[in-house]
């Protein structure tokens, strides 16, 4: 079957191929711990799971439901908005329902991107933002994000063509794979250079109530004037344990938001009904509730970093998302670490080149296992001689 030029461009996705790798160790008789992907294990709100059951009994609940999102959705999740960042949003014309904010990222680019055009990448990033470009045909230019900037774009030191051409300047933060965070000075000086440049700025924040300590990491429409020239897309994946559910929202400037419609209007309908509903009720939970499953994950990433500092690696947890971003010894490859790794002990870490060449010489170790695998885990790093992973 011959493959086709669009499709072509577009590499396999990395965590396919590591998740091969991971059953084929398996396979082996490996006993596999997967720290190498960001799947909540714990459970959604009841209030969710109830309202998805309550609403599959309805005789109506079974149709299509409609690209847009139904007026209950949209309007809990202005309400969340305005309670959780103080954002006022229109949910007619301010927030587009998303079958996952992956779906959504990729849909946006193949909505605004022509072969002519420039997508500006933040690398290391989540790969959709480039693989999205990629489908569009457009050229994926890369920022390189740097531990002494604290992973922060340089946005001066983007080359001048490459600003010319873009039309999309991703952002994620709090960061996937880095952990890093943005406060809302830096969310300000990038609103004003999309501004400046005719960008459409598109922040990725799915992360932003996985936090931890009292932070609260801001939205980027909390910039006054933010959504004359930004998407912010989020999910209830990582902020309700939702990631199967397959529900997000891109939110904030209307034209970009009335063009992502028309694509998906092309190209699914929607997010099943009984699904919304369990969506609103998460949204309408109690803080109380997202508290509680932060402070699970804080002492998981706690008790992998101190392991992983036993084992020789300095690494500190993060002050939101669900990942340690560790830097491999001297530098050393990220594949060969992870693969020796994933054969002594068992426990698959991501190698940071999944993210991109800049991910090079780092790990990310996610905290989405069971209390009692990250246990085993922490267990089988500590048994490592120190000074294991200098060989890698």
């Amino acid at each position: 079957m011959r493959m086709s030029t669009r499709l072509s461009r577009v590499p396999a996705y990395p965590f396919a191929r590591w998740g091969d790798a991971c059953r084929e160790a398996a396979a082996r008789g490996i006993d596999v711990i997967r720290l190498d992907v960001g799947n909540p294990d714990l459970p959604p709100p009841e209030l969710a799971i109830a309202a998805l059951s309550a609403a599959a009994n309805r005789p109506r609940a079974h149709g299509y439901p409609g690209f847009r999102g139904t007026s209950d959705l949209r309007e809990a999740i202005a309400d969340y908005y305005a309670g959780r960042f103080g954002v006022t949003l229109d949910p007619e014309s301010q927030i587009v329902t998303l079958l996952g904010s992956k779906e959504g990222i990729v849909n946006l680019s193949l909505a605004l991107l022509d072969p002519e055009d420039v997508a500006l990448i933040p690398d290391p990033g989540y790969a959709p933002y480039a693989r999205g470009a990629l489908l569009a045909g457009a050229t994926p230019a890369f920022v390189r994000l740097r531990q002494a900037a604290g992973w922060l774009p340089d946005l001066k030191g983007i080359p001048e063509d490459d600003v010319r051409r873009a039309r999309i300047l991703w952002l994620n933060y709090p960061s996937n794979p880095t952990g890093a965070c943005a406060d809302l000075g830096f969310l300000a000086d990038v609103v004003a250079f999309a501004r400046r440049h005719d960008l459409l700025l598109c922040h990725d924040a799915p992360y932003t109530d996985v936090a931890f300590d009292g932070f609260a990491p801001p939205s980027v429409l909390q910039v006054p004037g933010a959504d004359e020239v930004a998407v912010e897309f989020h999910s209830l994946s990582k902020t309700f344990n939702m990631a199967g559910w397959r529900v997000g929202m891109a939110v904030g400037n209307r034209d970009a938001l009335a063009l992502l419609a028309r694509l998906k209007s092309n190209v699914d309908s929607g997010i099943p009904i009984p699904v919304q509903a369990a969506a609103t009720a998460a949204l309408r939970t109690d803080r109380a509730w997202i508290d509680a499953r932060n402070a699970i994950y804080k002492e998981r990433l706690d008790r992998l970093a101190a392991a992983l500092v036993s084992a020789g690696l300095p690494v500190k947890p993060p002050r939101a998302s669900l990942y340690l971003w560790v830097p491999a010894p001297g530098g050393a490859c990220a594949q060969t670490c992870a693969e020796r790794l994933l054969e002594a002990t068992g426990i698959a870490v991501a190698p940071g080149t999944f993210f991109g060449p800049a991910g090079e010489g780092y790990l990310r170790v996610s905290a989405t296992a069971s209390a009692e695998r990250i246990e085993d885990a922490v267990d089988r790093l500590c048994r490592l001689p120190r000074g294991w992973f200098d060989q890698a």
